[in-house]
């Protein structure tokens, strides 16, 4: 059986291209872009929490690099490099190969480098720790949203979650709904391209991981305003609509996990840079509410300008309240 040294070196280990020194020392080596800032990131996946036992190794491997590009994303920074550690139960070469190779597949698309990490034995768990960098002062943070911006959405949300809910049989799809959403849930593409072009115009942005109401609800907290969301305006994906339990599609919209959109702020004069920044990005940026003054929270209303009661708000792994 292979060591764990020769399974780094055969399936993780790759010449440095940007780093000084990369995999294969204590440390790595990177230098910084001169005059620019340093963002970084961390994220743990954790089988039967985060993913199904047996779930498909090559969009593991997407989607546990694509959670910490959209962190970066959020804070509109340029993906530089990251880390991987990984326990495992054991040395499986096929599940390695597979996962190694969706795992580069995005970092080639999104230039970032692997330099270094570790790996153990034990439940499967994939922690990433990513880099990035940006111009000083340019940094989307979630505590300067302003009262009168704009709220908008890239995209949509629900589909992750509808999908799990497919999968965990709590609901029936027709086929094409089913690979929509297991796709949007396993390899879900982060909104790098749009952070970066929204440096400079957006006032606050998070990324959407733990449901639309509860990250929103961080913007309002960390930023000490309100926000009121219009609930006819979200968009919603075809598989959505047609999901013939409207309680749980709302759910889905409202509280589902796994999106990894952005959601941010702008000023209402800069409405036409904001939707060609979404054009350049090549995704559809969405006027899904408005952050207002008062105490801080978020309001969902209806048409007639009511606010909607939601019981769900998002996905806390402490709350008790469980994924979508």
């Amino acid at each position: 059986m292979p060591s764990e040294f020769e399974l780094i070196r055969r399936y993780f280990t790759r010449p440095a291209r940007t780093a000084a020194l990369g995999v294969g020392d204590d440390c790595a080596l990177v230098k910084t872009p001169t005059g620019l800032v340093v963002a970084v990131t961390t994220d743990m996946l954790v089988e039967g929490t985060h993913f199904f036992p047996g779930a498909d190794a090559r969009r593991l491997g997407h989607k546990s690099l694509a959670v910490n590009l959209s962190d970066l994303a959020a804070m509109g920074a340029d993906p530089r490099w990251f880390l991987l550690a990984l326990a495992l139960p054991d040395a499986d070469e096929a599940w390695l190969a597979a996962f190694a190779e969706g795992m580069f597949a995005l970092a080639d698309a999104h230039a970032i480098e692997l330099v270094g990490g570790d790996t153990t034995r034990g439940p499967r768990t994939i922690c990433i720790t990513a880099i990035g960098s940006l111009p000083p002062g340019y940094a989307l943070r979630r505590d300067t949203a302003t009262e009168g911006e704009e709220l908008w959405l890239s995209g949509s949300t629900g589909d992750a979650a509808l999908g799990l809910a497919h999968a965990s049989g709590r609901v029936a799809l027709a086929a094409d709904a089913v690979r929509h959403c297991l796709a949007r849930l396993e390899t879900p593409e982060p909104r790098v391209a749009l952070g970066q072009k929204l440096r400079g115009l957006a006032g606050a942005a998070i990324d959407v991981s733990d449901g639309l109401l509860a990250d929103l609800g961080h913007v309002v907290e960390q930023s000490k305003v309100g926000a009121e969301v219009d609930y006819e305006a979200l968009p919603r994906s075809a598989a959505l609509r047609s999901c013939a339990d409207r309680a749980l599609a709302d759910e889905c919209l409202l509280a589902g996990g796994d999106d990894y959109e952005l959601l941010f702020t702008a000023p209402a004069a800069r409405r036409a840079e904001v939707e060609a920044a979404g054009a350049a990005a090549g995704v559809a940026v969405t006027r899904i509410g408005r952050v207002v003054g008062g105490a801080p929270g978020a309001k969902l209303l209806g048409a007639d300008r009511k606010p909607i009661d939601v019981a769900r708000r998002g996905f806390d792994h402490f709350s008790g309240g469980g994924a979508a």
